[in-house]
C-alpha cells in the first residue's frame, strides 16, 4: 500500500490552487481533486509528475488526464450525492476515483481489457468501490441505464445517440467531441422527454473513444 504523506498532501494543495487559478470553482470539486492521491497511478520514479497538471501515459496508447480536464468535465456534470453516474473510459482509475469522492454509484466502462484488469486491482487494492465493466463503452452501458449523469474521457467523432438514449430526464451527458486532434467539450442535457439542450465549451485533446459508435477498432 503506497503512502499519502504530508509532502503528498502538500503537492495537492498547491495542484488545487492551479486549478483554482485556470477556473474550477465548485468546492466539492476541488476537494474531491484533494482527496484522492494521484501518486497513486503513478510509479514512484515520476513522484514529481504526479501533481504536475499534465497529462501521462499510462501505456497502451492511454494516458491519466490532466488534473485540470478531470476538475473541468467533473464540475460540468454537477453530481449530487444521489446522482448515478456512467464513466465511458476507466483508463487509470483516477477520473472514477474522483466522482466516487462525489456519489456512490458509479458504473465505468473500459474498452482495453489490460487497462480494465489494472483498474480492476487498483479499486481493489484501496477499497473502492465502483461498478466495473469490460466492453464498448462507445454504446453505453444499456443494461443498467437510465444514469442521472454520463462523462466520456475520450474523443468522439459525434454525439453517440446511444448514450443520449440513456439518459434520465434532467440528466447530462458530458463529452468532447471533435476529429482524432482536437475536440470540443460538449453537454446535452435531456430537459424533457426527447428534448435535449446542447451548450459547447473550451477546446480538449483526448485519446480517441474507440468502438461502434466511437473511432473503430478492433477489441
Amino acid at each position: 500500500m503506497e503512502t499519502d504523506s504530508y509532502r503528498h498532501k502538500g503537492m495537492r494543495r498547491a495542484l488545487i490552487k492551479i486549478l483554482q487559478e485556470k477556473g474550477i470553482r465548485d468546492p466539492r470539486v476541488l476537494a474531491a481533486i484533494e482527496a484522492v492521491p494521484r501518486h497513486y497511478f503513478f510509479e514512484k520514479a515520476f513522484l514529481e509528475q504526479a501533481y504536475q497538471d499534465k497529462a501521462f501515459p499510462i501505456g497502451e496508447g492511454q494516458t491519466i488526464s490532466q488534473p485540470y480536464t478531470v476538475a473541468f468535465q467533473t464540475e460540468l456534470l454537477n453530481l449530487k450525492p444521489t446522482d448515478k453516474v456512467l464513466e465511458i473510459g476507466t483508463g487509470s482509475g483516477y477520473q472514477c476515483s474522483v466522482l466516487l469522492q462525489l456519489t456512490p454509484h458509479v458504473y465505468t466502462i473500459e474498452y482495453n481489457r489490460v487497462l480494465y484488469e489494472k483498474a480492476l486491482l487498483f479499486f481493489k487494492k484501496y477499497g473502492l468501490k465502483p461498478h466495473t465493466f469490460h466492453g464498448d463503452g462507445s454504446e453505453g452501458l444499456p443494461a443498467y441505464a437510465p444514469y442521472d449523469k454520463i462523462i466520456v474521457t475520450a474523443g468522439a467523432p459525434g454525439v453517440p445517440k446511444s448514450l443520449v438514449r440513456q439518459l434520465n430526464v434532467g440528466g447530462s451527458l458530458v463529452i468532447p467531441v471533435g476529429n482524432e486532434k482536437s475536440q470540443k467539450m460538449m453537454r446535452i442535457t435531456q430537459v424533457e422527454q426527447n428534448e435535449f439542450t446542447k451548450e459547447a465549451f473550451s477546446s480538449f485533446k483526448f485519446v480517441p473513444l474507440l468502438g461502434k459508435s466511437g473511432w473503430e477498432r478492433e477489441m
